[in-house]
């Protein structure tokens, strides 16, 4: 399966400071004019920005999906492969994911046996299927940046310590445009990042430095959401969506997860959910070329990206064998 591309998936969202932010650099007290700690920057048509960098947007996405697993699923690896669980990155050692000679298992062994999030964000053998890209100024010119003052405290005594004055810099206004790509997702992965998206538009995880001092809170703009079948065409006659060298095809109105692509033998092996499709107001179209199959959303409204999350939500609810509306 990861050597084919069955769908794809491109939202293309805001990032509009809700407060202060920052997200710092590496050069702190380089230049002794600047603060202690300056945003991170970067080279950007014509000239230099701050911008916010797409590592760590995805580290703060992909923490926060592991949350919401383990709030409705379990933070170890059960003994039922088939309940949700996301584990720990940075102490799981993956012995699971190795046969008793130490070698790697088969990629669909690979795969069934990883947590929810490490199927979504990849671990250390298998590659991620999310995607996040660098999120810079819309226009650098509406960007507000200030310098504020801070002193460290003595986390024992609760006094501050001596000469531990610092200043930092927060970016306060200004809006930053970015995308996510999504591919081989199932649409209940598709739901998961539209419940970490709106978590992070209603301030319960933050971006960058000093989160827990009121900083990083942001809100959440939708553009336009692209989901594309590039092994597909349109069947104008029959108004349906037509899987070249198959026999598959469905209604032109059906959102598509990577199980329905899948024969059910291979979809087991996988672990992936069959069927895994979703009727939505939205019809397909061909592809720019003519080749291929794509639905599009546009705007922040009920009838744009957030009709496609929650389509996606939908998806996830059945996965956790419960109903949402």
């Amino acid at each position: 399966m990861h050597k084919r591309l069955v769908n794809h998936c491109t939202i293309d969202f805001s990032i509009i400071p809700d407060g202060p932010i920052l997200i710092k650099s590496g050069r702190e007290g380089a230049d002794p004019t600047n603060p202690d700690m300056e945003f991170v920057r970067t080279f950007h048509q014509g000239g230099w920005s701050i911008y916010l960098p797409g590592s760590s947007l995805k580290g703060a996405i992909r923490a926060h999906a592991e949350r919401i697993v383990r709030t409705i699923g379990s933070e170890t690896k059960p003994s039922n492969s088939s309940k949700l669980w996301a584990n720990n990155p940075l102490t799981d050692k993956y012995t699971y994911l190795k046969d008793s000679a130490g070698n790697d298992l088969p990629p669909h062994e690979i795969y069934q046996k990883s947590s929810f999030t490490d199927q979504m964000f990849g671990n250390t053998s298998i590659a991620s299927r999310v995607r996040i890209e660098d999120a810079y100024p819309v226009d650098a010119k509406q960007l507000y940046i200030e310098e504020r003052n801070g002193v460290a405290i003595d986390r024992v005594f609760g006094s501050t310590v001596p000469g531990a004055l610092f200043n930092y810099q927060v970016c306060t206004a200004g809006e930053f445009r970015t995308k996510i790509h999504l591919k081989n997702f199932t649409l209940a992965q598709l739901g998961l990042i539209g419940l970490v998206l709106r978590d992070l538009n209603d301030g319960w995880f933050g971006l960058g430095f000093a989160k827990s001092r009121g900083l990083g809170t942001v809100q959440v703009k939708y553009n336009s959401a692209v989901i594309q079948y590039p092994g597909c065409v349109i069947d104008d006659e029959n108004k349906q969506i037509q899987l070249l060298g198959s026999e598959n095809h469905w209604s032109w109105t059906y959102l598509l997860g990577v199980g329905e692509f899948l024969s059910q033998e291979e979809a087991n092996k996988y672990g992936f959910q069959k069927p895994d499709k979703q009727d939505s107001p939205v019809r397909a179209e061909s592809m720019d070329l003519g080749f291929g199959v794509q639905m599009k959303w546009e705007g922040d409204t009920q009838a744009g990206v957030q009709d496609l999350f929650m389509r996606g939500v939908r998806a996830w609810g059945e996965l956790l064998g419960c109903t949402t509306s």
